[in-house]
């Protein structure tokens, strides 16, 4: 008898980037030439800006697209051998899945989770877990690894917020964007350092709605925060500011 076979999962972004990248071996994008503007694409596609924007990202990984930020995506020559990439390497079985998960499904779940935490962390974080959260936004550096004490003054909060689930989940949200490829690129062309600039005051008034015990303050610092950098990096490629 004949087994099932496993069935793949396809992200959606992945898919589209799969049939932009036959329609660029088919040439019907040809190369030097520059792609349709993400709207337009999203509207052919039926599918949302974002998806089109992650599709986008993981084809600039591959070699097929060349994204210039305020000037928009432009479509590479193959190589002499006629390909765009090497061949992708297997990745690790417990790592499938997260490299693949794009990054506003990461960032639209801590929009859900976060705002929250921040709520819960006013009510019940200890005076050693409002300084650590302290010690993390103050040694945020806009040049040196900010990304890193980003990551740690979200940590703080959901270590402080009373609940062990809750915490280990931001966690697990936080290990996932680290795995992810097109989240890092994308993260390369839309974060500057006046946007780190403006996370770090985003960041001062959740702290001080945490130390003033605020939750309903906490919580709503913290949905503008997340509102904020999705609204940052769905920004037009062709429309962002000079860094």
């Amino acid at each position: 008898m004949t087994s099932l076979q496993a069935v793949a999962s396809t992200r959606l972004y992945r898919m589209i980037a799969d049939q932009i990248a036959a329609r660029i071996k088919a040439g019907d994008f040809p190369a030097g030439g520059r792609l349709p503007a993400e709207r337009e694409l999203a509207e052919q596609l039926q599918v949302s800006r974002a998806s089109v924007r992650e599709a986008l990202i993981a084809l600039e990984i591959e070699g097929y697209v060349d994204v210039r930020v305020g000037t928009g995506v432009f479509v590479c020559p193959p190589r002499e051998d006629g390909n765009y990439q090497d061949a992708p390497q297997a990745p690790a079985a417990d790592s499938v899945e997260a490299t693949d998960i794009g990054p506003f499904d990461l960032l639209e779940t801590r929009l859900l989770i976060e705002p929250e935490c921040a709520a819960l962390a006013a009510q019940k974080a200890s005076p050693a877990q409002i300084a650590a959260i302290r010690v993390a936004h103050e040694g945020m550096s806009l040049t040196e690894s900010p990304s890193v004490h980003d990551r740690a003054f979200h940590s703080a909060i959901g270590a402080a917020c009373g609940n062990a689930a809750l915490a280990a989940a931001i966690s697990h949200i936080w290990h996932l964007s680290t795995l992810s490829p097109v989240f890092h690129r994308l993260e390369e062309h839309f974060v500057t350092t006046k946007v780190w600039s403006e996370a770090q005051k985003e960041h001062e008034r959740i702290l001080a709605a945490i130390v003033d015990r605020d939750p309903i303050r906490a919580r709503h610092a913290m949905h503008d925060h997340l509102v904020g950098i999705l609204a940052r990096l769905r920004e037009d490629f062709g429309n962002v500011g000079i860094r």
